[in-house]
């Protein structure tokens, strides 16, 4: 099949960005979004020209690294999919897809199609763990955990932290993600001592990060790669108020 990538290239955040288009000929459907931009950085490299900065690890959808927009749309149309995961069989032949990286204040750009998501990383520290001492691991059956609880916490627990709900809001509010983050923590006993203030210390710092209020166009959990529901953002609010 034949794709054209009309990419955002920008070469430093203090530098003026731009699309450029490009064309790769006869490229299979089974590969990857990201493959096929390993192929066209082959080509660009062997021409002398710059690649194309991109950023990924494990391109299965675990680690929430890769993330950006094609054709508008965080991680792409597949629904439940991050862009690692997405594949040309998606498209049809001869279309042209427009690559875009996360747009929002608390992701600032680096280059290309990557950006800064420290925030993520702050907004954890602020209180996004349990720090009780516990001394050595309980026995299994020390504190029990209700299946539907545990399977609760679960759902929220796997967030990946790829930014896609930032990217997609017109806000661009971290809600999503710091709810999934405090519903993780506070729905298990561990997370209980320190619930209250982890709340209140996440939000505050989700505002001085520059993150928007939320939306609720429930685009967040439109494109969340783990189909992490929006009802999490009223618990999250709950939590505050407690």
């Amino acid at each position: 099949m034949k794709l054209t990538l009309r990419i955002w290239r920008q070469s430093s955040a203090d530098q003026p960005g731009g699309y450029q288009s490009h064309r790769l000929e006869n490229v299979s459907p089974d590969l990857s979004l990201l493959e096929a931009l390993d192929q066209l950085n082959e080509q660009l490299i062997s021409s002398g020209e710059r690649p194309v900065s991109f950023e990924h690890d494990c391109r299965e959808g675990i680690c929430g690294s890769c993330g950006f927009l094609v054709n508008g749309q965080a991680h792409g149309p597949r629904a439940a999919t991050s862009v690692c995961q997405l594949y040309l069989r998606e498209f049809s032949d001869g279309e042209v897809l427009t690559l875009d990286p996360w747009r929002a204040k608390a992701f600032p750009p680096i280059q290309d199609l990557m950006v800064d998501r420290s925030a993520f990383d702050r907004l954890i520290a602020a209180g996004g763990y349990c720090s009780t001492g516990t001394g050595q691991a309980p026995d299994g059956n020390a504190m029990p955990v209700g299946r539907e609880q545990a399977a609760s916490a679960f759902s929220t627990a796997t967030c990946i932290g790829c930014g896609a709900c930032v990217a997609s809001c017109r806000n661009a509010s971290a809600s999503l993600f710091v709810a999934a983050k405090l519903a993780h923590l506070g729905q298990l006993p561990q997370g209980q001592p320190e619930r209250a203030g982890r709340a209140d210390a996440m939000q505050r710092q989700m505002e001085a990060e520059g993150f928007g209020s939320c939306s609720s166009n429930l685009e967040c959990e439109a494109v969340c790669p783990q189909e992490i529901s929006a009802d999490w953002i009223s618990w999250m609010h709950r939590e505050r108020r407690s």
